[in-house]
């Protein structure tokens, strides 16, 4: 049985946990690089869960961490779900749907109209459950990734 948690900066050492979990598994479904958390310790991770407003969540297996996501709020009409991960173990269980399905309501009470992502090129099992989740592909270029050349690419899904 998988419970979802919403988590403060208070739970920071539970989100480093599973976020180094993630970058180690997954580091090609990531523009963030697990060298970039070891700089900032624990303010950083406090920070990262402190954005006013943000919606903060970890999948959870008995006490083990098998997933997490993030809503972070918009313009005021656009929320963004970030930083979605299932780890090996849980994927095929609907941890993905449930994230997913738990950030869009997060999105819903927050009057949002759209919610938008940004995934890595080629990482087609995340496209996949986006698109059964009714997210479509946007004209909106990404960020650039690393090396200067791919951006991501950004999909959205109206809310109302």
């Amino acid at each position: 049985m998988v419970k979802l948690q919403i988590i403060t900066s208070d739970d920071w050492p539970l989100w480093q946990e599973i976020r180094v979990a993630a970058l180690t598994e997954a580091p090609h479904a990531f523009r963030s690089r697990l060298a970039d958390w070891h700089r900032g310790g624990q303010e950083q991770w406090r920070a990262r869960l402190a954005i006013p407003g943000s919606y903060n969540v970890v999948a959870l297996r008995g006490s083990l961490p098998v997933g997490m996501v993030r809503g972070i709020p918009g313009d005021g009409e656009t929320s963004e779900l970030r930083s979605l991960w299932v780890s090996p173990e849980a994927r095929g269980d609907g941890v993905g749907d449930r994230l997913i399905e738990a950030v869009t309501t997060w999105a819903l009470r927050s009057d949002s109209t759209t919610l938008k992502l940004a995934v890595i090129p080629g990482n087609e099992p995340a496209i996949a459950l986006y698109q059964r989740h009714g997210f479509v592909a946007t004209e909106e270029p990404g960020d650039l990734l690393p090396g200067g050349v791919t951006r991501e690419q950004v999909l959205a899904k109206r809310l109302r």
